[in-house]
């Protein structure tokens, strides 16, 4: 069922209803399950680290740091979940829910921190809007008009339900939403070490490579991970940069630009199944097969 979202202001569930799962006919379903789509979302993860209860959270109980790969792996296929799952992401929605729900841990000065805090479990949804704009802005042929703006910050208003974001925490409007994100990043985000390890860890082989595979797979990850930071750090806002200690100049925007422009014109020209991940490839091809169906039906002999 196709998941469009016109209204000019989203508009909240009645209590106890489920939201609609994505389909056909929305942005996310062409959007969130591209490979490029992770270039800006690097930059959204860097963000939720910075979170004092995030970062404390995924330093004590995360194994981003032993298992990188595996980790990273977890959370592309639960967002693919999300929108390409049908029925499946309500059910995604409800177990992060539950799976985050006896996290918990104290950071050096003592505090403790939720992982289901309302505070925190918003900023990790919203940031993605963020980088919805940011990819539309490096990454697309396009520019992003208002009216696909607008479209994109109600979708991903409505996946704040489907992952149980509390109503109260999603922003009304995108100048609310504005306000709401530089005022986060402005006052609440720190320097968390989280996030700096993960930007030096873009560059190095994954631990548990075995030995012998070491010096083949060193010299290509260290180059697509030198780009992934460049990226990433292009990406992010200038106050998270500043916090971060990350330098940006002028020539390395202009750089990023030319590079966006690149892939912008180059990842269209790509199959499908080169373009999108597995479970966004799947679901898509399933759509269409069941919409050669229905066309078949509706036509038959009667």
């Amino acid at each position: 069922m196709a998941m469009t979202i016109l209204e000019s202001r989203p508009v909240a569930l009645p209590r106890g209803e489920e939201p609609e799962p994505f389909g056909p006919g929305s942005i996310m379903w062409d959007t969130i399950g591209l490979y490029v789509s992770a270039l800006a979302g690097n930059a959204a993860f860097i963000l939720q680290s910075m979170h004092p209860t995030i970062g404390t959270v995924v330093d004590q109980l995360s194994s981003f740091r032993t298992d990188p790969v595996g980790r990273a792996a977890r959370s592309f296929a639960s967002v693919q979940t999300w929108v390409y799952g049908g029925q499946e992401a309500i059910a995604e929605g409800h177990r992060l829910r539950e799976m985050h729900k006896s996290l918990s841990a104290v950071d050096e000065e003592g505090r403790k921190h939720h992982a289901l805090g309302a505070e925190g479990w918003a900023w990790v949804h919203l940031t993605g809007f963020y980088a919805g704009v940011t990819a539309a802005r490096y990454f697309s042929v396009e520019p992003l008009t208002p009216e696909r703006e607008q479209q994109i910050f109600e979708e991903f208003m409505h996946l704040g339900r489907i992952l149980r974001v509390p109503e109260r925490m999603l922003p009304g409007s995108i100048p609310e939403y504005w306000a709401y994100f530089d005022d986060m990043v402005e006052n609440t985000l720190v320097g968390h070490r989280v996030a700096r390890d993960v930007l030096e860890m873009m560059d190095q082989v994954p631990p548990g490579t075995h030995r012998l595979l070491r010096p083949i797979l060193g010299p290509a990850h260290a180059m697509t991970g030198r780009v992934g930071r460049f990226i990433t750090t292009g990406t992010l806002p200038p106050a998270a940069r500043r916090k971060l200690g990350l330098r940006w100049s002028a020539a390395d925007e202009r750089r990023l630009k030319a590079l966006g422009g690149l892939i912008a014109r180059t990842e269209p020209t790509l199959p499908e199944r080169v373009r999108y991940m597995p479970i966004a490839y799947r679901a898509r091809e399933a759509a269409r097969a069941q919409e050669r169906l229905q066309k078949a039906l509706a036509h038959r002999p009667m």
